[in-house]
């Protein structure tokens, strides 16, 4: 069958087509929609411009096929080989091309929004400025493929292959990448924000300024990759590998990488502001200054000495302890948490509650805080529900006034900043407590009130794993005994009470000095 006697059967009315042979045929610009070619050999054939919207091509072979500007809207590719094809500005909105092959395929800007890719193969295609939105790729193999400036706004990739792809300033916002293969793929300059990455291959890829605001790289694998100056503000990753990666300049303002291997990175002049640097492995990193302004403006600046730098990457989480001589039982438990619960209404840093280490003599609640500010603070309130509340946060206004620029003098410009910004954050949280109503949330029961009766000690921990010891109750740890022939209780001669001393100046001043996670 020739050209010629394929149109006239089609305009007869004929739409079966099936397996015919036709190569090299010129059906540019001829209307064939709705035909069915399904398993035809049509290589070398020329339908450019040609209507074959909802056309079926299934497993038909169209290698080196010219289809530029052809409307394929809606087709049935499924199958189908087109190696080398030129699709150059081809329509394929909504079209089926599941499993197909296009090797080094032509597809500059050509339209294949909502389109089915699943399983195909686009291995070295020229997709550059291509339009791919929402479309389905999943498991598609982009190896080696050119996507430079290509729109594919929220499509599905999941576990496709892109390793060595060109995505050069694409535009994959939204876009589904979760365990795809991206070694050594280009997306320097590309839209990721909103990205879903977790578990990705990115090794070795370049990000170089790339925005990824809001991406999820959770378990991602990023070892070697080039993040230079990259947005990863608000990113989420968690546990992510960055080993040698080049974070250098990279935008991280309130990404939550707790979990994250940083061995070898790169962080010098990387935005922080907001960023947990808990639970992170940070070995022979490189960084010398970090900006640690809210805007990333570098109005805030720090510096470090190797040796600071290692410190400042692996920060202890900064934890409020009360200890209560006593151990908790099932009503006072029940009891603290309600208490808990109704500060926390008041008092946002008390959002997460403390965990708790029960002991046969005591009861150790730690609150594990977000940054070196919050400390006494959290303090102050976590005492709220204890006997001891009163000494101890007594004991904490007492502490800051101690440093207050009229009670000491060669503070520092940055300890009297600190203790400036303490001193407000206390303030504060002092006025919104006076809210709060203790006595009416603990129960009338003997044994729960004798709870929150017993002697406590409170310590603070900063995130230079340094401690201060803020209230000590003088009849702490002096339990009470049942002697052998005796019916009273004794407390152990052998420990005498000792009325607790304010730690000294010099040891507060050391203790604020070394705060490393602090909004100044």
């Amino acid at each position: 069958m020739d050209a010629e006697e394929l149109l006239k059967k089609y305009a007869a009315g004929e739409r079966d087509f099936t397996a015919i042979l036709l190569c090299e045929a010129n059906l540019s610009r001829v209307n064939l929609s709705g035909a069915n070619f399904s398993e035809a050999i049509l290589s070398l054939t020329n339908m450019s411009g040609a209507n074959l919207s909802d056309v079926n091509f299934r497993k038909a072979k169209l290698n080196v096929a010219r289809l530029s500007g052809a409307n394929l809207s809606r087709a049935n590719l499924s199958g189908a080989i087109l190696n080398v094809a030129n699709l150059i500005r081809a329509d394929l909105n909504s079209a089926d091309i599941s499993e197909a092959t296009l090797i080094r395929a032509e597809l500059i800007r050509a339209d294949m929004s909502n389109a089915s890719l699943s399983g195909a193969n686009l291995s070295e295609a020229d997709l550059r400025e291509a339009t791919l939105r929402e479309a389905n790729l999943e498991q598609a193999d982009l190896s080696g493929a050119h996507l430079r400036g290509s729109s594919l706004v929220s499509a599905n990739l999941e576990r496709a292959n892109l390793h060595r792809a060109d995505l050069n300033r694409a535009d994959l916002r939204g876009v589904n990448l979760s365990n795809a293969e991206l070694r050594q793929a280009n997306l320097s300059q590309a839209n990721l924000s909103g990205a879903d990455l977790r578990g990705a291959n990115l090794r070795w890829a370049d990000l170089n300024g790339a925005d990824l605001t809001g991406a999820d790289l959770d378990e991602a694998r990023l070892s070697g990759a080039n993040l230079y100056g990259a947005n990863l503000s608000s990113a989420n990753l968690l546990n992510a590998i960055l080993v040698h990666a080049d974070l250098t300049q990279a935008n991280l303002i309130r990404a939550d990488w707790v979990g994250a291997d940083l061995t070898g990175a790169a962080l010098t002049g990387a935005k922080l502001y907001g960023v947990s640097r808990f639970g992170l492995k940070a070995d022979d990193i490189t960084c010398d200054w970090v900006d640690l302004s809210p805007n990333g403006d570098r109005s805030q600046v720090q510096r470090f000495t190797p040796e600071e730098s290692h410190k400042f990457f692996n920060a202890t989480p900064p934890t409020v302890q009360i200890i209560i001589d006593r151990p908790l039982e099932p009503d006072a438990n029940f009891a603290l948490a309600a208490t808990y619960r109704q500060i926390a209404q008041q008092y946002a840093g008390l959002n997460h509650p403390p965990s708790i280490e029960v002991n046969p003599r005591r009861t150790i609640l730690s609150f594990s805080i977000e940054n070196d500010e919050q400390l006494f603070s959290t303090g102050y309130v976590g005492i709220l529900p204890f006997n001891d509340a009163a000494s101890t946060q007594k004991n904490i206004i007492t502490i800051l006034r101690m440093l207050q620029p009229q009670n000491s003098n060669n503070l520092g410009v940055r300890v009297s900043n600190r203790v400036a910004q303490l001193s407000v954050a206390l303030t504060q949280t002092i006025r919104k407590m006076g809210e709060v109503k203790i006595q009416q949330i603990l129960p009338e029961n003997p044994g729960v009130s004798s709870f929150f009766k017993a002697p406590t000690q409170t310590v603070l921990t900063n995130s230079s794993a340094q401690s201060l010891t803020i209230y000590h109750h003088p009849d702490f740890g002096r339990h009470l005994m049942i002697l052998p022939g005796l019916s009273k209780n004794f407390t152990t001669p052998s420990i005498k009470a000792q009325k607790f001393t304010m730690p000294p100046i010099g040891l507060v001043v050391d203790f604020i000095k070394s705060f490393h996670q602090f909004n100044e």
